[in-house]
């Protein structure tokens, strides 16, 4: 089959990216795969960044820019047997025999479908989504019953001496006030872990250090530099801008995972400012850390609390759990093993096996 791939945010490097290249790598062992987009290079760093292997995709002009007229991507679709879209919640108007729409995240913006929307949606195979979490909302949204295929998670564990280390991955999202009131802030919380640390050590806390792995854009540099000087005088580190492989070797070293996304935030009416599913919960399950996470968002999609990690409401309860891994070694370790046989769930094939399961409705 001819697979075409649309993705309107491919320069951002973020989770939703590597979610449709992931797509992509999947259906190129047996199908003629296009990703529309007009720079090669951001596809060359999104393969470095997550170690994809992209090499059998094709590139192809980006007939969802602006630029394009509606008949010559009408024509162009009309040679495509599959259409694949991360959507921001519109429907693109294509001529591939089916078309499947991914959506990341909820999306509590939209109101009301325009009937043009719902007159679109008579022409999607389906509506798939990253969560069970997303997915309860896209339904009310959509009126249609969508489905879960979960985040691909690649594992590169090894057999090392675990440190005292807390770890929390992410990127820098800083988020401006915008006009529904949504508070200044970094969107994964780092200055609220790097401020909780800084108390636990205050009350306390010794030979633990707190390392913040976080990528920076370049327009985020005056605000990461804030963060830098709010973690001064306390053992915290920062691991900047490495790909997933070199991540692992702080994964690896790690006893705890720390998640914030969502807190402090209008989560009933904003949603999308929690973590939608939580790939970096995962991967620092799969290498033995016991996730201490907020229970928002679809965390508690990955951890049961008490059973193979932590979930909080509360910084008092993130510092309380938390405290109770470092002064309970035996908790600590057969936490790891739970957490890490958890994780087993979501890696292996089991993405591209849903692609292919998907592909076939």
């Amino acid at each position: 089959m001819k697979i075409g791939i649309y993705d309107p945010y491919l320069d951002d490097l973020g989770g939703g990216e590597k979610y449709m290249m992931a797509i992509a790598a999947c259906l190129t062992k047996d199908h003629d795969v296009v990703v529309f987009w007009d720079n090669e290079k951001d596809l060359k760093d999104l393969k470095e960044r997550f170690l994809l292997d992209l090499s059998g995709i094709k590139i192809g002009k980006n007939i969802f820019s602006p630029n394009v007229g509606i008949l010559q991507r009408l024509k162009a679709t009309s040679e495509f047997d599959v259409i694949f879209v991360l959507s921001d919640g519109s429907i693109p108007l294509v001529s591939s025999k089916k078309l499947f729409i991914h959506l990341q995240q909820p999306m509590s913006h939209i109101k009301a479908l325009p009937l043009k929307t719902k007159l679109k949606l008579f022409r999607v195979t389906s509506l798939f989504c990253n969560s069970k979490f997303t997915k309860s909302y896209i339904d009310k949204t959509f009126r249609i019953e969508s489905k879960v295929v979960y985040p691909p998670v690649e594992f590169y564990p090894k057999i090392v001496k675990k440190e005292n280390i807390i770890l929390n991955v992410g990127r820098l999202r800083v988020r401006d006030v915008t006009v529904d009131g949504a508070p200044i802030g970094d969107f994964k919380k780092q200055s609220v872990m790097v401020e909780t640390f800084k108390e636990m050590v205050k009350d306390g806390l010794k030979d633990w250090k707190f390392v913040l792995a976080i990528s920076v854009k370049e327009e985020d540099k005056e605000a990461f530099e804030k963060i830098q000087k709010l973690a001064e005088g306390v053992p915290i580190e920062f691991v900047v801008n490495k790909n997933n492989k070199l991540l692992w070797d702080v994964y690896n070293k790690a006893k705890i995972y720390w998640h914030a996304t969502g807190f402090g935030e209008d989560i009933f009416n904003h949603p999308e400012y929690t973590e939608h599913f939580g790939i970096s919960t995962v991967e620092a399950m799969g290498a033995g850390a016991v996730p201490v996470v907020i229970n928002a968002g679809g965390q508690p999609e990955i951890v049961t609390d008490g059973e193979n990690g932590f979930l909080w409401d509360t910084l008092g309860e993130l510092k309380k759990k938390t405290n109770m891994l470092i002064e309970d070694p035996k908790l600590l370790t057969k936490l790891g093993k739970s957490a890490a046989a958890r994780s087993k769930n979501f890696g292996g094939n089991r993405f591209c096996e849903d692609i292919y399961e998907l592909l076939e409705i």
